[in-house]
């Protein structure tokens, strides 16, 4: 049986992000799980704002067409992502949006979203710890067919989340990153 292929993707770039520590972690446990994991950064996919206008006059980016193979040639995608003002970083929300307008000849537009399962998790210094972010991009992601996988991990006071080693340090936060990360590669092992 080939071995699992998960995508792990930040939806910051920053340099010392709480979430790049938090996808780090996600990391692995994934690799723990035994699962194939690569990590990429959405600054390596630069994209336009979305604009229907420019789609039409020159079709859909390279770098779009590029992430949505990322994505099609992996079992399962774990997001991680910052809050914004409540909702998602525009980063995140660009890609999707570029993403689920790629069509390649063999398959429907957005087709790759309702083929790969999806976890998501935020990290963030507040008390909800990203919850109303991981609301957005639940919605949104469902919007584009994908199936979401339930548990998720909205991490709390995220700046005093991690030890000396960027590790998770308290084991409630260990145990949710684990249980999503098993409901993610079950539910990824039953759709391959």
């Amino acid at each position: 049986m080939p071995t699992l292929k998960i995508l792990v993707i930040p939806g910051s770039r920053r340099s010392g992000s709480l979430n790049a520590k938090l996808a780090a972690a996600a990391i692995d446990a994934l690799v723990r799980a035994e699962v194939d994991v690569t990590h990429i950064s959405l600054g390596d996919f630069p994209l336009p704002i979305y604009d229907g206008d420019l789609e039409s006059s020159v079709g859909v980016p390279k770098q779009a067409v590029n992430l949505k193979r990322m994505i099609s040639a992996h079992h399962g995608v774990l997001v991680v992502t910052p809050e914004y003002n409540a909702s998602l970083p525009p980063l995140l929300k660009n890609a999707i949006d570029w993403v689920s307008r790629v069509q390649d000849s063999h398959e429907s537009r957005g087709q790759v979203f309702r083929e790969t399962p999806f976890a998501i998790a935020a990290a963030s210094t507040g008390r909800l710890g990203g919850t109303r972010c991981l609301q957005a991009l639940r919605l949104v992601l469902s919007a584009c067919g994908a199936i979401v996988v339930p548990s998720q991990l909205a991490l709390s006071f995220a700046d005093d989340a991690y030890d000396d080693m960027d590790r998770l340090k308290h084991p409630a936060d260990s145990e949710a990153l684990r249980a999503m990360v098993r409901q993610l590669v079950d539910v990824a092992q039953q759709m391959k």
